[in-house]
């Protein structure tokens, strides 16, 4: 498949998104991690935002409640190009009543070549990374050949 390449800047566009029991550990990942998200720019979904604002003391643009449409709200910015790093701590062992959005983001996230974490140990692997220091290239799949197909009519 081909693809182009897309520079993702110094200062990245980074999601964080927390289900219910998991926002305390996002909020001690994100505490702990304070200096380095320090120098990103921050989005996040309804209470989660609310709650990273309050101890980052940054701003954090807020989107809506994942279940009433903020987790659609970061998929359509991850399919614009405007988020490049998405930290989803999701809880495995808890059933969401909007599961189905929950595994378009993430299904997202990889369409779209994001680098994305979805446990503390990996954010951590990806904060630490040299890339999210320095501008990035990455490989944007081209999906004209998807959006070119020929379609069957139904008889």
């Amino acid at each position: 498949m081909a693809s182009s390449i897309k520079k993702l800047g110094k200062r990245k566009r980074i999601a964080l998104v927390a289900h219910d029991h998991k926002k305390i550990d996002l909020i001690d990942w994100a505490t702990y991690n304070k200096e380095v998200l320090a120098r990103h720019e921050l989005f996040a979904t309804g209470t989660t935002g609310k709650l990273l604002e309050e101890a980052l003391d940054r701003p954090v643009k807020k989107l809506l409640s994942g279940p009433l449409g903020g987790d659609q709200q970061i998929g359509s910015m991850i399919a614009t190009g405007d988020i490049d790093v998405m930290i989803f701590f999701w809880d495995p062992m808890e059933a969401q009543p909007h599961d189905s959005d929950v595994k378009a983001l993430l299904r997202l996230c990889v369409a779209w070549n994001i680098p994305m974490a979805c446990d503390r140990s990996s954010a951590d692997f990806l904060m630490t990374s040299p890339f999210m220091h320095e501008e990035y290239e990455a490989a944007i799949p081209d999906y004209s050949h998807y959006l070119t197909r020929k379609i069957a009519a139904d008889e």
